[in-house]
């Protein structure tokens, strides 16, 4: 472990055993003063916002965009004192803490009984919707969490996310794509955060004019499961209470290729997100790289020219989404037979005097 990666651990910790015991005003007033200081230093996070905020608020003068990273920097930090604070949480402070918009497309597909996938930005605080879900609909979800270094502080989130009451697994391709499909299979929920690819396996979709990519697995989940795909986003007002809205689903096109299917339907989602961070800008926590201009300059279209063709964006989909079905499936087929030789074990132990 580095110093910089012990140094980060130990400032998360810190968060989690003593923010926690903070009034939550001064916990509030301590997340804007640090919001405030990270924006006058200009430092490359708050320069990076303040680029995205360009593609989302175009021909905005540099007041404004000054003016925007400084109300999403207080949000981001809004974030990180709720979600500090969040462990320490009543019932009814998560229960009053959210008031969500369209609520019956959750409440009506979970009542189909084939499983749902919620699909959000990184707007607002997913975790507080995640708890809330958890205690106020008492319906328990299976989410992903991205590896982080050092190992501790992954686990740290681990941690914190499973005292929620959410059954977290982690990044790791085909292995979680399986488990995710056998939960929707079985009716259950899957909540994933799906603006920013983390895997090879991402689509390229239009966002905001430009070409970024994002994740394949919510259009292909749905897919595989016939679970319902729900977009959700979130953002915060001058109120303790953070909003949200679920949105209609994302159907499933009725012709197409699998690969067409998925980069039709992961658009539809970047389409919504695009649609609720325009409308709220400053809740919209993106403080890394996410176009592919950005990401890799080369690959930025000539003045003039079009972005990446739709053909070659479905054949690219369709291998990836082919590649991490492979691995889900041989996932779920190793999974079966452990449980067969699980229940084989048991039958011979239970017949043993």
């Amino acid at each position: 472990m580095t110093a910089t990666e012990k140094l980060t651990d130990a400032l998360y910790g810190a968060g989690w055993s003593t923010v926690k015991k903070l009034p939550e005003p001064t916990a509030a007033r301590l997340g804007r003063t640090i919001a405030d200081i990270a924006w006058k230093r200009r430092g490359k996070g708050v320069l990076r916002l303040e680029a995205n905020y360009a593609r989302v608020v175009p021909g905005a003068s540099p007041q404004r965009l000054a003016e925007l990273s400084r109300a999403g920097m207080r949000s981001y930090m809004r974030y990180w004192m709720e979600s500090f604070r969040l462990p320490a949480w009543s019932e009814d402070r998560i229960k009053n803490g959210f008031t969500p918009e369209d609520l019956h497309y959750l409440t009506e597909g979970l009542e189909r009984g084939k499983g749902v996938i919620l699909a959000l930005p990184h707007l607002g605080n997913w975790d507080l919707a995640g708890a809330w879900v958890t205690t106020k609909l008492k319906t328990p979800f299976t989410t992903v969490q991205e590896r982080q270094k050092p190992e501790s502080l992954y686990d740290r989130f681990v941690a914190y996310r499973s005292g929620l009451g959410m059954e977290v697994l982690p990044h790791t391709g085909g292995s979680a794509f399986g488990t995710l499909a056998r939960r929707l299979r079985a009716g259950g929920l899957v909540c994933l955060v799906a603006d920013r690819d983390l895997s090879s396996s991402g689509v390229e979709v239009s966002f905001f004019g430009e070409t970024a990519r994002m994740p394949a697995g919510p259009a292909a989940l749905a897919q595989q499961t016939g679970a319902l795909l729900l977009p959700v986003t979130l953002w915060y007002d001058d109120s303790p209470v953070m909003r949200g809205r679920v949105h209609p689903p994302v159907d499933v096109p009725e012709t197409g290729t699998r690969a067409e299917k998925t980069a039709a339907m992961t658009q539809a989602l970047a389409d919504v997100f695009a649609s609720g961070i325009a409308e709220h800008p400053e809740d919209w926590h993106m403080l890394q790289r996410l176009w592919l201009a950005d990401l890799d300059p080369a690959k930025a279209p000539a003045k003039g020219a079009k972005a990446t063709s739709r053909e070659t964006r479905v054949s690219s989909t369709e291998a990836r989404v082919s590649s991490t079905e492979a691995k889900a499936s041989s996932t779920e087929a190793k999974a079966s037979s452990t449980e067969t030789k699980a229940s084989s074990t048991e039958a011979r132990a239970e017949g043993s005097p």
